[in-house]
């Protein structure tokens, strides 16, 4: 008698079906729009990241200096093996910040890139352009690209590079406008997002001290449609001005400690 009621309550069991979160895409959003929305870091952590330390409320079990950690959803990658990405837009801007012991840690001022106002500056001896009000600017690279996640799939992310970083900003275009394909009326330029770049962690240093910065290298062509077409829309979101940034000091790369 038991078993027959256990085979019943066994029948009646309902099997999930992961075809009803297609079915109801997109329910229960309301009103989100891209002002809701915050697009998250990609950022080295350094020495002084708190997720490195284990006593911090900030940290994240299995964290390292020169790993790379994800600012929203607080996931960690091995800087050395690195990560898959597209690149699918850029920007430049000069961001005004007060010193960390007087400011925020949000942006007094965010300056475009055709901006004059580094001329308004002089360079200290920590190497910061600093203005009459004693404020500094950073001119700032800003990679909005497509990674592969822990999970497999393509998710967006902001990598800022600043000081030091610049470099590898800079050789980094080169690399996108730089590549030429062969089409049907000669040479051209392919999209951003149209190849997949690793971007690694390594050690740098020079007589002031050390850090963590990028290596970043090409790797090939986009292979698959859909995320092709996902890069796609992502450039042109950031186009249309449809993509909000939260600039905060500890979102940008770990170079804040560098030596410039």
């Amino acid at each position: 008698m038991a078993n027959a009621i256990k085979k019943k309550e066994e029948t009646n069991v309902i099997q999930f079906d992961p075809s009803m979160f297609e079915a109801d895409a997109n329910e229960g959003l309301g009103q989100l729009g891209q002002d809701d929305l915050a697009i998250p870091f990609l950022r080295i952590l350094s020495d002084t990241s708190p997720q490195v330390k284990k006593r911090d409320p900030e940290y994240v079990e299995g964290a390292e200096v020169g790993m790379l950690f994800n600012t929203l959803t607080r996931e960690i990658y091995d800087g050395e093996k690195g990560i898959k990405v597209i690149p699918c837009s850029y920007t430049r801007q000069y961001i005004e910040w007060m010193d960390r012991d007087k400011g925020t840690g949000a942006p007094v001022n965010i300056y475009p890139s055709d901006s004059n106002i580094l001329s308004q500056t002089t360079r200290d001896d920590q190497k910061k352009d600093r203005l009459p009000n004693g404020n500094y600017i950073e001119d700032t690279a800003n990679h909005f690209v497509l990674y592969k996640n822990n999970q497999g799939t393509w998710e967006q992310a902001l990598v800022a590079m600043k000081s030091t970083q610049r470099k590898k900003s800079k050789r980094w275009n080169s690399l996108i406008v730089g590549l030429k394909l062969k089409g049907a009326k000669g040479l051209f330029t392919p999209p951003s997002y149209s190849h997949v770049y690793s971007m690694k962690t390594v050690a740098e240093s020079n007589q002031l001290g050390t850090w963590f910065g990028w290596d970043i290298s090409r790797l090939g062509p986009v292979e698959d449609q859909d995320i092709y077409q996902q890069a796609k829309a992502f450039s042109a979101s950031v186009a249309a001005g449809d993509v909000k940034v939260k600039h905060e000091e500890d979102n940008l790369d770990n170079t804040e400690q560098a030596p410039y």
